[in-house]
């Protein structure tokens, strides 16, 4: 349990009192990332909608509207989301058609509208409830609202205004930034009750922005009660059984092009930088599964003259550790397997260390071998000046300049979350993820399981942590490639340009997959984008 106390919403002419929570408990992590429908919600309690500022019916109803089902989180957290003053609060009866779900699905998704805009009457009622509690009892008397003294009244009135006629058009894209405006303002009342609204909309198994609406929504949640840590951290604890876990991301690698894009353009920039060298070292900064060295080894093998050896470093985290279901020798004799098979000269080298703890004695470094360095969607996750005094994202730059490597790659996501604010980091990923949520949607149908388990487990996390965690555990920190571009270029990089044979293999890549995906080549760079958004950009450097 946790304690509350009142918080007051500041307007002209009235305060609105709610209760907000001022501590939570850590959480455990022992129940799955899963959906369920409100009216099953174990915790439910008819009674609790009609005792509006009784404790107990707050602890009852705390989280009715939380998309991420976890008894255990809610045991411990207690966000007391959703319980207004009384000029708002919905009737009984109205609270029942609220939480009425479609016994179709297991995921929470409605089989109605809105209780707030069922009917017209019933609609302009709750505008004008609104608008007393945000403006004060005495708003009727007034017929324009600059005589009451202050044009910020008449600037909240207009965005309730706008945000119930966003509600009847179901326009969850503005609701969903209606509401993360409310929780930068403060306005928790608002956000309460959009919340509330945003509930009956989403569904991990509707149309895109449908399903990221409810991983967005648990950021929003885990944001206003600022439990985004706890939260994201008991999702990372229950994490599925590894081999499940591989397959799902093993699913996301096929469906979309985006790794196949990363690891082809870092590969080809590699081979090119090594076409005369007859000894290579690979450093690979987050090796995972070892995926993206497999077409290399196989392209070295057929090179005139014969394959170079090749001794690859991988670097590794217990995440990718608990994806394989084993350490980094399984990677080494998969890898050797293959090289042999080939007839290729090979070593490999683990260092179970997290990317940003390497120092230069994991690295192995002989005299003798021509260096490669590869960053593949990994140098985000390393903390900068904003998080860390150390700065490890510019540290194991200006180190690996140091090793004087012929050419290093560096693969990251388009998108600025980094040092950003929670309002334009929201905006960002809102943008980002809709992109990648609609690549997703042509490829698989959307009540397939598999396409919701690669979405919860792969994409739900990563939007959560954005949204609602803040300094060291906000590990998901972006940065667009011109912030990178400056990064490189301090540490005393100079640009690598990609060869126009790897430009033209990935372009033929593309002719597998839906013909909105784009690929241009700018400044030396290749951008992979959904429509008009970059997804993925691909760099090197030397």
């Amino acid at each position: 349990m946790q304690d509350f106390e009142p918080r007051r919403i500041k307007s002209n002419s009235s305060d609105v009192l709610c209760h907000q929570p001022v501590r939570y408990l850590e959480s455990s992590c022992s129940l799955p990332f899963t959906f369920q429908p409100l009216d099953h919600h174990p915790r439910y309690n008819n009674n609790a909608h009609n005792n509006r500022y009784n404790h107990s019916s707050i602890q009852d109803s705390q989280y009715l509207y939380c998309t991420l089902e976890s008894s255990s989180l809610s045991a411990k957290k207690d966000p007391a989301m959703f319980n207004f003053p009384s000029e708002i609060s919905l009737s009984h009866q109205e609270s029942q058609s609220c939480l009425h779900h479609s016994p179709e699905t297991n995921y929470g998704s409605p089989s109605s509208v809105s209780c707030i805009t069922e009917d017209a009457n019933n609609f302009r009622n709750k505008l004008k409830e609104l608008e007393t509690v945000m403006l004060g009892p005495d708003i009727e008397a007034y017929d324009d609202y600059t005589v009451l003294g202050s044009m910020a009244s008449a600037e909240i009135l207009d965005s309730l205004r706008q945000m119930m006629e966003a509600i009847p058009k179901k326009d969850l894209n503005q609701l969903l930034i209606a509401c993360a405006k409310a929780i930068t303002n403060n306005d928790i009342l608002t956000a309460q009750w959009l919340m509330s609204e945003l509930r009956q909309l989403v569904s991990v198994s509707g149309e895109p922005m449908q399903r990221l609406g409810a991983y967005m929504l648990e950021g929003l949640v885990a944001k206003l009660s600022s439990s985004g840590s706890s939260i994201y951290k008991s999702l990372i604890c229950k994490e599925p059984a590894s081999f499940e876990l591989l397959s799902y991301m093993h699913i996301l690698f096929e469906i979309c092009p985006y790794f196949k894009f990363g690891y082809m353009s870092a590969n080809g920039a590699i081979a090119e930088a090594m076409k005369d060298e007859d000894r290579i070292h690979i450093i690979d900064f987050q090796i995972g599964q070892g995926s993206q060295w497999i077409s290399l080894i196989r392209a070295f093998a057929s090179r005139p003259g014969g394959p170079p050896h090749i001794r690859i470093t991988g670097i590794d985290d217990f995440t990718s550790a608990y994806a394989r279901g084993g350490g980094l020798n399984i990677v080494g004799r998969r890898l050797s397997k293959l090289a042999k098979t080939l007839k290729v000269p090979f070593e490999f080298h683990g260092a179970a260390t997290s990317g940003c703890e390497v120092s230069l004695e994991n690295l192995g470094i002989r005299p003798n071998e021509a260096l490669a360095v590869n960053f593949a969607f990994v140098l985000h996750r390393m903390p900068d000046e904003s998080v860390n005094t150390e700065n490890h994202r510019d540290r194991i730059l200006r180190m690996v300049k140091g090793l004087h490597p012929k050419v290093v790659t560096l693969v990251e996501q388009e998108i600025n979350t980094n040092t950003a604010a929670f309002y334009p980091r929201f905006l960002e990923a809102l943008n980002y993820y809709t992109a990648m949520f609609e690549s997703i949607d042509v490829t698989l149908p959307r009540e397939h399981k598999a396409r919701i388990n690669v979405e919860q487990h792969c994409l739900a996390r990563e939007v959560v942590n954005i949204m609602a965690c803040e300094g060291t555990e906000r590990v998901e920190r972006h940065e667009p490639l011109g912030k990178w571009r400056s990064r490189f270029s301090m540490a005393g990089f100079t640009p690598y340009p990609l060869s126009s044979l790897v430009n033209a293999t990935i372009k033929t890549l593309l002719e597998n997959y839906c013909n909105k995906y784009r690929l241009e080549e700018r400044d030396g760079a290749l951008y992979l984008g959904w429509m008009d958004r970059d997804l993925i950009t691909s760099c090197a450097w030397k």
